[in-house]
């Protein structure tokens, strides 16, 4: 099942079904990604840097209706180009954290579009009641990444060491907290 598009200001936030991500990691192609709609992906999003998606495939896989909370395109209203990508890392886990991570084309950053794209994300999520805690995690060396939490006010909870990435800077915000400060998609 694919889920309703995220909007937000100027962008538009569009879930890929299991197929989509399969086809976008294994073929290196997004025709199923982009069948019936009215987007383009000239930026070659997904296709030459596979970002999330060496983590994404093999859990749906497995469990497909973990794609619930996956990978969506970052669409640019304007020109209707894929200009990024965003996903959840996973299901809440058992206290009912979200972790998610998200990459904008170079061409693209410094416009305010992560900030968009995560204000969307973590509004949609925030309508879920299992859901109880965002968490965000970044290099200690990327300054416009922490910025850009910093923006929205979470805490620093500390660091840890991530096999792929090395150290991670961990920012953490409550649901109910996020909500009072930004909002929610229940409430859009």
């Amino acid at each position: 099942m694919q889920e309703p598009v995220i909007e937000t200001p100027r962008l538009e936030l569009h879930h890929l079904s299991p197929e989509a991500i399969i086809e976008l990691f294994e073929e290196k192609r997004d025709s199923v990604a982009l069948a019936e709609e009215k987007f383009t992906n000239p930026h070659c999003v997904l296709i030459d840097n596979s970002g999330p998606l060496g983590w994404r495939v093999p859990q749906v896989k497995v469990d497909p209706s973990v794609n619930k909370w996956f990978v969506r395109f970052i669409v640019l209203k304007e020109s209707h180009e894929v200009i990024g990508s965003t996903s959840f890392h996973g299901v809440p886990d058992s206290d009912g954290m979200m972790e998610i991570g998200l990459g904008i084309e170079k061409l693209f950053q410094g416009n305010g579009y992560a900030k968009e794209a995560l204000t969307g994300m973590w509004s949609w999520v925030c309508g879920f009641p299992e859901v109880k805690t965002l968490r965000y995690t970044v290099s200690p060396d990327n300054l416009p990444s922490i910025a850009v939490i910093n923006y929205f006010g979470f805490e620093y909870k500390g660091q840890q060491i991530d096999d792929e990435d090395g150290p991670e800077n961990i920012y953490e915000m409550s649901t109910k907290e996020f909500i009072e400060k930004w909002g929610s998609s229940n409430e859009r």
